[in-house]
Order: C-alpha cells, then sequence, then structure tokens
C-alpha cells in the first residue's frame, strides 16, 4: 500500500526548499482528506452501511479490489489536479469503510468518549513519529521491509480471525498493528523530509493509510477493553 523510493539518507538531490514544499502540502492535503472521512463515516453509519453483512470473505475481496482500483487511479494521476480528487474519493470510501466500527462503538454508552480518546490517541502518535521523522539525523529507511513483512503477517492474521471470532487474537492483532503502523508514519514522513518521495499526493497516500490503520486499531483496543454497555 505504502510507495517508497529507495535513497540513500542524507544525499537526495531534491533541495530543502523541495522538500519542505512537499512536506507541507502534504501535511495541508492529509488534513482536508480528514472531511471526506468523516463525510463518509457519518452517511455509512446512518445507512447501516456494511460491506461485509453478507460473507465476509466476498466483502474482503470487494474492499480490496476498490482499494487497489483507487491505488491505479491515484498513481495514475498524481501529477495532476485530479489526483487530489481521486484521493479524497478513497478517503471518503475508506469513511464509508469506517462506519460500522464507529456504529459498532456508538452502541457503547461511552461509545463517543472512545472515539474521541481513540482520535486524540492517533493524533498524539502522529505528531510525536512526524517530529521525530523531521528532527531526528537518524536513518529510519532500513524499516521498510521489516515493517512490510509486519503488515503481510497481520493481514494474514486478520483473514483468519473473519472466521475464528477470537477477542484475544483481534486484541493482538491491533496492538502490533499500532506499533507497525506508528512505525510507517514515522517512515513515511522521512521519505518526504530526506526527498525520497517527492510528490505529495503519493506522500499523503502512504500516511494517510498509516493514520488511518493506527485509528482503527485504538479505537477496537479501546472497545474491547473500555466499552461500557450499560
Amino acid at each position: 500500500m505504502n510507495q517508497h523510493l529507495d535513497t540513500t539518507f542524507g544525499h537526495s538531490n531534491v533541495s530543502t526548499a523541495a522538500r519542505n514544499r512537499v512536506l507541507r502540502n502534504t501535511y495541508w492535503l492529509l488534513a482536508l482528506s480528514m472531511i471526506p472521512t468523516v463525510l463518509g463515516a457519518w452517511l455509512g453509519v446512518q445507512l447501516h452501511f456494511s460491506l461485509f453483512a453478507g460473507s465476509p470473505m466476498i466483502g474482503f475481496v470487494l474492499f480490496m479490489a476498490i482499494a487497489f482500483g483507487f491505488f491505479f487511479a491515484i498513481e495514475k494521476t498524481k501529477n495532476s489536479g485530479l489526483g487530489v480528487a481521486v484521493l479524497l474519493g478513497f478517503t471518503f470510501f475508506m469513511g464509508l469503510m469506517l462506519s460500522r466500527l464507529i456504529e459498532f462503538t456508538l452502541g457503547f454508552s461511552n461509545g463517543a468518549g472512545l472515539i474521541m480518546t481513540a482520535f486524540g490517541g492517533t493524533a498524539i502518535i502522529f505528531g510525536g513519529m512526524a517530529t521525530i521523522a523531521t528532527v531526528s539525523k537518524r536513518d529510519f529507511s532500513g524499516m521498510g521491509k521489516w515493517l512490510f513483512a509486519g503488515v503481510l503477517v497481520i493481514l494474514v492474521a486478520s483473514l483468519a480471525n473473519i472466521f475464528l471470532h477470537l477477542p484475544a487474537l483481534q486484541l493482538a492483532i491491533s496492538v502490533i498493528a499500532i506499533a507497525i503502523f506508528s512505525a510507517y508514519i514515522l517512515f513515511d514522513v522521512q521519505q518526504v523530509v530526506n526527498g525520497g518521495e517527492t510528490n505529495y499526493i503519493s506522500a499523503t497516500l502512504s500516511i494517510y493509510l498509516d493514520v488511518y490503520n493506527v485509528f482503527v486499531n485504538l479505537l477496537s483496543i479501546l472497545g474491547i477493553v473500555g466499552g461500557n454497555r450499560d
């Protein structure tokens, strides 16, 4: 899901001004992408939307097909203004996909508080990782292959749990996922800072997915350990 270019730390040919411009545009677009995400989640809750209502496996395959269709379209349009529109369309779709978890969480008496806690926790994680990526002199580019391997493990475990329905396994998956995608924020932001990623639309897509996954898994954990049905 993440698109990365191999670079040598500290030896990019991209000027500092250009890197700062890409990073600034990435942060602006990332902030903007939250609007269609929230709208998609709100609409999904109103419509009780669920792609997995029938067959979870068919729903998963359909989700992956739509998501990779968006990835392909974003890659093809990333050098034009149309790329921004396609990216925002993707974030609206991801908002729809988030609505099932949001609706489930709102079923708790403290559901709204859990959502705000997850949002705040995600913001803190993003702020911390982005700051480290910006100010640290350490090269984090070597983490890429290990993080990708971790994502594959999470994906396989999540597929298995579609059929197993084990709360303990879901909790373990979410904890590991938060760690991996938090590290991915660090990795992806530093790619921009060091000139390894020069397209702000591609950079936004990668960081958006990191932030989205941190939020989803943090909210899942809060629902498992702190949800109140009273």
